[in-house]
């Protein structure tokens, strides 16, 4: 039986705007506390798009209406989003589990994943975050050095990089946190993206695939099984056509296989295939699940669920 589980929470699990949140965290919280109450030691990532372009769009509207302002990075952004989904998620979890009679501290860890600055990811932007604009307002950004992209139809958006993580710099912390039998709560939104020069880390105009940033979060505290939660309950291959099938097992060479047929899509199911299939690769005995919120503890015992393993 799994002892040690890294989760990472989908967008599902935590809403689109600050009420919808509240509301979510509360229901996450509950399938988090199952897992705690069945003896599992457990450490939660957690995505942050919705809530990082919010940010991003409040503090653009900052220094629009008063240039004097500085501009906020997207690294400070995502400390941000870190912070306060953190606040809401881990007060959730402490009061679920003290209403079950559960004496266990929640905390949640402000975490840097170093990325390399050669990634070929920064060459080629490719997520959109921050409002919608005008031709004209992105015009500006573009002579200021900053990527866009138009959205057919409703205007044109920055995009920045999504590079790989190489590391989660604060995880020494995590494993004592952990070791010390709390719920730990880190690597928010993929972590805030730093690179490094000699000691000092320096914060970049990116965000990291959260998926990704999990899977390595998860090698490193030596966990038993990485849970991704999505919107389905299972992986399905031909998806959304007559052929369509859902899958419960799957080999590391079977899901290399079906990533190589293209059976995914890209920024949706196929991280969490790469993310889940590399992670069952790392170690003989590992697993990855793929499911729904309210299945994870159905998927631990083998009921539901998409389950990879070498």
């Amino acid at each position: 039986m799994a002892k040690r589980i890294v989760i990472a929470l989908g967008g599902n699990a935590l809403g689109n705007n600050l009420a919808e949140q509240m509301i979510a965290v509360k229901h996450t919280a509950k399938a988090i506390a199952d897992l705690v109450e069945e003896g599992y030691e457990i450490i939660l990532s957690h995505g942050n798009g919705p809530q990082v372009g919010m940010i991003n769009l409040a503090m653009g509207e900052v220094h629009k209406s008063n240039p004097d302002t500085c501009v906020i990075p997207m690294s400070v952004c995502v400390a941000m989003s870190q912070g306060y989904i953190g606040y809401d998620l881990q007060n959730a979890v402490r009061e679920e589990l003290l209403n079950r009679g559960i004496q266990k501290s929640v905390v949640t860890l402000i975490t840097q994943v170093e990325v390399d600055e050669k990634d070929p990811a920064f060459l080629h932007p490719t997520k959109p975050i921050g409002r919608f604009m005008t031709k004209e307002e992105a015009d500006l950004l573009v002579k200021k050095g900053y990527s866009v992209m138009e959205d057919v139809g409703r205007g044109y958006r920055r995009v920045i990089a999504s590079p790989k993580p190489i590391r989660i710099v604060e995880i020494e912390t995590v494993k004592a946190l952990a070791d010390a039998g709390q719920v730990v709560i880190a690597s928010g939104g993929g972590g805030i993206p730093v690179v490094a020069h000699g000691n000092h880390l320096s914060g970049v105009g990116a965000v990291i695939d959260k998926d990704f940033a999990s899977c390595e979060m998860a090698k490193a505290v030596h966990a038993d099984c990485l849970i991704i939660l999505t919107a389905v309950e299972k992986v399905a291959v031909n998806f959304g056509k007559s052929n369509e099938k859902w899958l419960d097992t799957l080999s590391v060479a079977e899901a290399e296989k079906y990533i190589a047929e293209n059976q995914f899509a890209p920024g949706s199911m196929l991280p969490k295939v790469e993310a889940a299939t590399n992670f069952a690769r790392s170690k003989e005995g590992r697993y990855t699940l793929i499911t729904l919120l309210e299945k994870a503890k159905a998927g631990i015992r083998g009921e539901t669920g998409t389950r990879i393993k070498l």
